[in-house]
């Protein structure tokens, strides 16, 4: 059974890159654009891990990153924040996520903390 991540992020043409790398991996992938869709994504599907930007068209991406990881039924999902904001290491210690990524990141970046937190 392939291990579920969903990208949430506005930009589309980094939605296209990452899901090509990520389904080139063996990832399903879905993608999100806008808050509302990530929870109705997550309450549906259950992803693996979710990689999402800060910027989001709703709620910003802090804010849903603290939901997921305080609510019982999805603490456990790895969350990733995403940003090229230089406040994003402190925004994911304050929110509760696991991890970040620095935008711009590189594909080697991508896979090593998709591989640090999903275990194939």
């Amino acid at each position: 059974m392939k291990k579920k991540i969903l990208i949430a992020e506005d930009d589309q043409a980094i939605i296209d890159v990452v899901k090509i790398i990520l389904e080139s991996e063996g990832f399903e992938v879905f993608t999100a654009d806008q808050s509302i869709t990530v929870y109705k994504i997550v309450q549906e599907h259950t992803p693996d891990m979710i990689l999402l930007d800060i910027w989001l068209f709703g709620e910003d991406g802090g804010k849903i990153a603290k939901k997921i990881k305080t609510q019982p039924h999805t603490g456990q999902i790895p969350v990733i924040l995403m940003s090229a904001n230089n406040e994003t290491e402190k925004i994911t210690k304050e929110v509760g996520a696991d991890d970040f990524l620095l935008k711009p990141f590189n594909i080697d970046d991508l896979l090593y903390i998709v591989r640090k937190y999903i275990k194939s």
